[in-house]
């Protein structure tokens, strides 16, 4: 395949075509590492995980609901409630603002770590463009170059004007190729981190209450 073949030491282009390549690889290896860590390390049923929650600290048992926090491992919205539920349990006498402290601690700590990363992917969108379109002007330049120079009979202006066509073509293609994919998944992945922050957010402060309303 034509495309196959710019990839080629020597052929027009190759560098552009490796670069994308090379930029192509990080951009599926982001992916993956942020999609995995979003959607199974991260995510919880929140409903499900809060109303079990919301059903111990009624009944006073902080205890289990420590342990169910515990049982979630590393997910998002476990480990920042665990927070809130430790001080609560320990500290008795704890007021609103002690134990708002203390889940603002541990969301600090998960927030960063849901974001990580996941910028890359747009910016290598925007990089794989760039490179598709300095391969575009390449191309281009030796297209015009054969049409232009002197010392080339028709049928050689003809080849090396198709080379620097194909060239352009190859690259603008390539550098499509991963910069739409690449937009799509941040914006999948932002999307569903900013929905995870919000379930904190939302529930952290009904479970506060929640705890306020139990002393």
């Amino acid at each position: 395949m034509e495309m196959f073949e710019s990839f080629r030491p020597g052929a027009s282009g190759w560098i552009f075509m490796w670069a994308l390549l090379i930029t192509g690889a990080f951009m599926v290896a982001v992916a993956v590492e942020r999609g995995y860590y979003i959607w199974v390390k991260s995510n919880i049923n929140s409903g499900k995980f809060m109303t079990e929650i919301r059903r111990l600290v009624t009944a006073g048992k902080y205890n289990d609901a420590l342990a169910l926090c515990d049982s979630a491992g590393d997910k998002a919205l476990p480990r920042v409630i665990r927070s809130g539920l430790k001080l609560a349990s320990t500290n008795k006498i704890a007021d609103f603002r002690t134990i708002q402290n203390s889940v603002d601690e541990g969301t600090l700590e998960v927030i960063p770590k849901l974001q990580e990363r996941t910028g890359f992917l747009a910016m290598i969108g925007n990089v794989a463009t760039l490179i598709g379109l300095a391969g575009t002007i390449y191309g281009l330049i030796l297209a015009f170059a054969a049409v232009s120079e002197a010392g080339y009979d028709a049928a050689q202006k003809s080849a090396f004007l198709a080379a620097g066509i194909s060239t352009a073509m190859n690259t603008t293609l390539m550098g499509l190729a991963i910069a739409i994919p690449a937009i799509m998944v941040y914006t999948f992945i932002h999307n569903k981190t900013v929905k995870i922050i919000d379930e904190i957010d939302e529930h952290t402060v009904k479970l506060i209450n929640l705890i306020m309303g139990n002393k």
